[in-house]
């Protein structure tokens, strides 16, 4: 199993494997190496990880998580380096589902400090049925934990395919965009955009520590601004609106702010805020 998809074995955690070659049925010229490659792995990591327990104890900056995708990089790394500043390890997780899945392992073991959620697309990959899902269950955990949480709505305007041939028959006619020849990402509607605020107003809701959202009103990715393949103004008012009526008369701060994700600024204003949540300034 280990030469083929291994997501059952390894999930979110850094577990190696070593592929047998041939069957573990006695032992052979071939078995006796593979197997001793991986004791000897084994004991290389054993070793390493006596001498860090041994090492002194140094400064430890305290970790915070953050999402981000291709099309929202510009936002994701104003934020990385904002918090770096800030005094922050920060650890960023691709959102493609497994990164989602990763980020929240971390804060269900204590690790992060806090949560930049900048991008929530995995949302839209488990509403419609896209490649990328994190399951039904994404954007909950940090709130559950009361782990200091700032969330914004990165690539909510997209759902990801394979090549362009996978995209499911019932999506032709819908606005399809080739990121590239393996990836293949189709544009929201604004029935799935107002139930994806739907949801993550309820998450957000239900969430028992401090939650900020921020909301990027003139677009959500490096694609839905104007005059690129996927606005939708309807589409992401829509989204807007769902989340306002969802968050009204919570204890969820909504941040409005009149730029696109990607605008300089906006990554920075999420990250100073998660600062300001961590050491309870807001």
């Amino acid at each position: 199993m280990a030469s083929g998809d291994v997501k059952p074995y390894v999930g979110e955690v850094d577990a190696t494997l070593t592929y047998s070659v041939v069957d573990v049925a006695g032992i052979n010229s071939i078995s006796s190496l593979v197997l001793g490659n991986a004791a000897a792995a084994i004991a290389g990591m054993a070793k390493a990880y006596e001498a860090r327990l041994a090492a002194p104890e140094g400064d430890h900056k305290p970790l915070v998580g953050i999402t981000m995708f291709g099309v929202t990089t510009p936002a994701a790394n104003e934020a990385r380096e904002t918090l770096t500043g800030l005094g922050y390890e920060v650890l960023v997780f691709h959102a493609t589902g497994t990164g989602g899945r990763a980020m929240e392992k971390l804060v269900d073991s204590g690790l992060l400090a806090g949560v930049c959620d900048l991008t929530t697309t995995e949302l839209a990959d488990d509403l419609v049925g896209g490649v990328l899902s994190a399951g039904p269950d994404r954007l909950e955990l940090a709130g559950a934990k009361g782990v200091p949480q700032v969330v914004s709505l990165g690539a909510l305007d997209m759902v990801n395919f394979g090549p362009m041939d996978t995209v499911p028959q019932q999506f032709a006619g819908r606005n399809l965009y080739v990121h590239n020849p393996t990836v293949t990402l189709m544009r929201t509607t604004r029935e799935e955009m107002a139930e994806l605020g739907r949801r993550i107003a309820r998450k957000l809701a239900a969430a028992a520590g401090p939650t900020v959202l921020f909301l990027p009103l003139r677009g959500v990715s490096a694609i839905d601004v104007d005059g690129a393949p996927f606005r939708d103004a309807v589409a992401d008012e829509a989204l807007f609106a769902a989340l306002r009526e969802g968050l009204s008369g919570s204890r969820v701060a909504v941040h409005e702010l009149d730029q696109a994700i990607n605008d300089a600024g906006f990554g920075q204003a999420m990250a100073e805020s998660l600062h300001n949540l961590i050491n309870h300034k807001e």
